[in-house]
């Protein structure tokens, strides 16, 4: 078996962008990725706007054309996709890496379709596959999702949503203007200041006028079949439901993270250990990509700041190559 230069675990908007760059310098490269191509993007609501404008959401200076200054996510999908095919990407689609071994200078992969080997590893496998669990009696019924995608599946329906953050937002609007009986349980005080400048008013303008309701400072207790009980600064309340958007965020896979020996810090944070000169992790040969590298901080790090991240790696497994093959020529000598 052939081994690789790099193995590129990851095919979002950043996996993508570190193709590219190994394919431009002339490196054997392959990207594995679990789902479609740019699979968290896949899965984002159908409705999704960027908050970032097309041109900083661009890869290897590829042109990203969207109607709006601010693309929507079949756009994105549209852009992104034209980039892999076009260019002839190495790309491994619905293929999940499930184990990287590591001997003295060659690591060893098994998927669950195929086995590779690799001098170097790129992990790019964002943090939108792992929600933040609430933890509470009732998560698990299936009126309960994680995940927000069409406001038509609520019309008519009690909707209750969870959290205050864009994503929560966008789905409260959406349901509402579709006929939902919309509450948002929000644990802060206030819909949150990150949420997108031209989104908030609408939500402030909603809660006041009481379209939709909201109860702040509060937090969703315990789930049932038919209703919900919410922990309000007035007490224990409970509401008639029919369904429950908990959008409470994400997290990266800090059980594989740690599987492959990458430290991470011991607080909150979870912070991976890497060397911001050439995103190298603790084990030699393995690089970290995107938004992964801000551990639990999942708004530290996005396309428009991460996409440098494939230019510093390649250069980096460049410089360690060439290293490596003058040392072999001076042994010859």
């Amino acid at each position: 078996m052939e081994a690789l230069d790099v193995l590129i675990v990851g095919g979002g908007p950043i996996g993508i962008a570190c193709g590219l760059e190994a394919k431009k310098k002339g490196l054997n490269y392959l990207i594995v990725e679990k789902g479609t191509i740019v699979n968290s993007l896949f899965n984002y609501p159908v409705n999704m706007q960027f908050f970032s404008s097309s041109e900083r959401l661009e890869i290897d200076d590829i042109p990203f054309i969207s109607n709006e200054a601010k693309p929507r996510r079949n756009e994105s999908l549209e852009y992104y996709r034209r980039i892999v095919t076009s260019n002839k990407l190495n790309i491994k689609l619905f293929e999940k890496v499930e184990d990287i071994k590591r001997t003295e200078d060659q690591f060893y992969i098994r998927s669950d379709k195929n086995r590779y080997v690799a001098s170097n590893i790129i992990v790019a496998t964002g943090f939108y596959d792992l929600p933040n669990l609430l933890e509470i009696p009732g998560e698990d019924l299936s009126k309960v999702s994680h995940y927000y995608k069409d406001p038509h599946y609520y019309a008519s329906q009690k909707l209750a949503v969870v959290g205050a953050s864009n994503s929560a937002v966008d789905a409260a609007l959406e349901c509402w203007r579709k006929g939902a009986e919309v509450t948002m349980i929000i644990r802060e005080p206030e819909i949150g200041h990150r949420v997108k400048y031209w989104v908030r008013p609408d939500i402030l303008n909603r809660i006041e006028e009481g379209s939709i309701t909201a109860y702040f400072n509060s937090n969703l207790k315990e789930i049932s079949v038919e209703k919900i009980k919410v922990e309000t600064p007035e007490g224990v309340i409970t509401l008639e439901n029919d369904f429950v958007l908990a959008l409470t965020g994400y997290m990266p896979n800090f059980e594989f993270l740690e599987k492959l020996g990458i430290e991470l810090s011991q607080d909150q944070k979870r912070l991976p250990s890497y060397h911001e000169e050439t995103m190298e992790t603790n084990i030699k040969g393995l690089y970290l990509a995107g938004v992964i590298c801000g551990g639990m901080e999942t708004h530290k790090w996005f396309i428009e700041n991460s996409r440098v991240h494939a230019k510093i790696i390649v250069k980096a497994i460049l410089a360690k190559k060439k290293k490596q093959l003058n040392l072999e020529h001076g042994a010859t000598e």
